[in-house]
């Protein structure tokens, strides 16, 4: 799920989804450098910005005027209890529903530092999930 927004009013630390196009789909990214430019004799202002995957790690530079109608990755942060860990699969059991899902992508800042009985917050977006913080107790 995404909801639109101006180009303009986003900023770095912000989530984006790129490549953009006229659906509601592509790679939700985290805006990490953001520049505007003035409007000139011909056109509007523009917005430079580069965003980086929140499960690929990749840069995608995107380029648009900043009245542009641009889609914002709806984020469900939730919290659970790791069950059990089998390679690069983490079993997670949510601390609300208590229903159980695998999860396959880790942040880089908790990859091996994981394990069983801790509490973990996990992000879902766009049908991916990824465990992103280990929560204290």
């Amino acid at each position: 799920m995404s909801k639109p927004s101006d180009l303009g009013s986003l900023k770095i630390g912000s989530y984006i989804l790129l490549p953009h196009t006229d659906q509601p789909s592509g790679e939700a990214c985290r805006i990490i450098e953001y520049d505007t430019s003035k409007p000139g004799k011909h056109g509007a202002a523009k917005a430079r910005i580069v965003g980086q995957g929140i499960f690929d790690g990749k840069n995608r530079p995107h380029v648009g005027p900043v009245s542009m109608q641009i889609h914002v990755p709806m984020i469900n942060k939730k919290v659970g209890q790791i069950i059990s860990i089998n390679g690069d699969t983490v079993q997670v059991m949510d601390n609300e529903s208590f229903e159980t899902i695998d999860v396959g992508m880790v942040d880089e800042s908790v990859e091996g530092k994981l394990e069983n009985g801790q509490n973990v917050e996990y992000w879902v977006v766009m049908e991916h999930t990824k465990i992103m913080a280990i929560k204290n107790s």
